[in-house]
């Protein structure tokens, strides 16, 4: 038995379990709108020739016949991209289909009806689809970017909020000099914004050369029409791409490599920031807020496990690995063209929407965090010892001699007291203003201009 196809019987869970978070995803980077993507590059074209006063036999496009065109790419529907699929079984070729239905549908109009064989003129299958991903990614981009920007604009405001909020650092899992909870979240802020920016500057780069990347048929059947330059205004102004001028049959994909890297590095920081956040809700910094009818273990009911966090981890993950494989794979390819990046082409908006599913679950778990001020001050309190750091410095300042090893002989593997560190002050040569800072000084104070660092946060937006 052969299921239908729904949410509940998907192969992926892209299309299944988690289509929710995935549907906006669908017109973009879907095998329907790869095919609206190919027929909008078609039609596009064939402006393009019309306008250009060298084809004589192609003369220009009437407002009528503009006003058509626009018709057809703005009432693209599923149903034409069926009807394409239904082509295509006959000719096995997906480019070839899309062009027979095209100019199935410019023959209703009886002037364009004389201009059909300027469909696909002098193109190869890869310029129409080169341009196609191309314009794919950079709506895919897009969408993705936005959600990106609202991740880093709640991350500024929770660094703000928090800014002041001192809790212990734990280098190498050891308590170490205090920082605040603001300025933690300010420093993934800042990281993920460069590749926020570079995303955005993220070219996407485009080829309309014909089979070889030299204009062989396009020079023999029009030699006194400059291809580079009409390819380039195509490329630019029409559609919006940056322009490649050297290519063998197919746009090599560096830029997909690395637009690739770009969400690689953006995910795995963020990745970076689910584990932190994971440890500290098991160090109790963060309590989680309670959901009404959820179940965090199925045995233990007093649970309210980080799963979200868990979940934005797993599927960043997955993400990364298919983004990685891309970035190595598709700028490889034998001679002057094969066919080992066409299948994998097809799995890009896997990339997109198991990061868009990582950013749903991490921006739910960020809206359920609540800050356990208790526990942190409590933290604070219990290791007075990271102030060895502030009372040895201020000792090399004032010329005391070993500063660091009295220190670390007061302190290393010791149980510290604040009463313990008050006495050794009181027993240095300094000036008695300075024991006095020292003597009041505790944990939750040492945080240096960590505050004001936080606080920038979205200034370095």
């Amino acid at each position: 038995m052969t299921l239908a196809l729904d949410t509940l019987t998907a192969v992926s869970p892209l299309d299944g379990r988690y289509a929710d978070k995935t549907a906006a995803l669908r017109d973009i980077f879907s095998e329907y709108g790869l095919i609206k993507y190919r027929y909008r590059v078609e039609l596009r074209w064939l402006q393009t020739l019309a306008n250009e006063q060298g084809i004589g036999e192609l003369q220009s496009l009437s407002a009528d016949e503009q006003n058509f065109i626009d018709r057809l790419y703005a009432d693209f529907s599923p149903a034409t991209a069926q009807a394409i699929k239904v082509i295509e079984k006959t000719t096995n070729h997906d480019v070839k289909a899309v062009e027979y239905q095209l100019k199935k549908d410019l023959a209703a109009h009886p002037e364009l009806a004389e201009k059909i064989e300027f469909v696909h003129f002098a193109c190869t299958s890869e310029d129409i689809n080169n341009l196609s991903y191309a314009l794919m990614l950079k709506d895919g981009r897009d969408w993705l970017g936005d959600r990106l920007n609202n991740i880093a604009e709640k991350l500024a405001q929770l660094a703000h909020a928090e800014a002041a909020t001192a809790i212990l650092s734990r280098t190498h899992g050891q308590a170490a000099s205090p920082t605040t909870l603001g300025k933690e979240i300010a420093n993934v802020h800042y990281r993920l914004s460069r590749q926020i920016r570079q995303l955005e500057t993220q070219e996407m780069l485009g080829k309309i050369n014909g089979a070889v990347g030299n204009f062989n048929a396009h020079h023999i059947s029009y030699p006194n029409i400059d291809w580079p330059q009409l390819a380039q205004r195509f490329v630019e102004n029409t559609l919006g791409l940056s322009y490649n001028p050297l290519t063998t049959q197919i746009e090599p994909h560096d830029y997909i490599a690395e637009l690739m890297h770009n969400l690689l590095r953006a995910n795995t920081i963020l990745l970076d920031l689910c584990r932190d956040i994971w440890t500290y809700i098991s160090q109790h910094y963060f309590k989680q807020k309670m959901i009404a009818g959820e179940v965090g273990s199925s045995t233990m009911p007093h649970k309210i496990n980080p799963i979200d966090f868990e979940n934005a981890e797993g599927n960043f993950g997955l993400a990364n690995a298919l983004a990685e494989h891309l970035a190595a794979k598709l700028p490889v390819s034998r001679l002057q063209r094969d066919l080992s990046d066409s299948t994998v082409l097809r799995s890009l908006g896997s990339v997109f929407a198991y990061t868009a599913i990582a950013l749903a679950s991490l921006e739910k778990g960020l809206s359920k965090l609540e800050v356990n001020r208790e526990r942190i001050a409590a933290d604070l309190a219990a290791n007075p010892e990271v102030l060895g750091e502030a009372i040895q410095t201020v000792m090399r300042r004032y010329g005391i001699e070993e500063p660091y090893e009295k220190l670390k002989a007061l302190t290393r593997g010791q149980d510290i007291t604040p009463e313990t560190l008050a006495v050794f002050v009181q027993n240095l040569e300094l000036p008695e203003a300075v024991k006095a800072e020292l003597s009041r000084l505790s944990p939750a104070d040492y945080i240096g201009i960590a505050p004001q660092l936080a606080r920038s946060a979205k200034e370095t937006l």
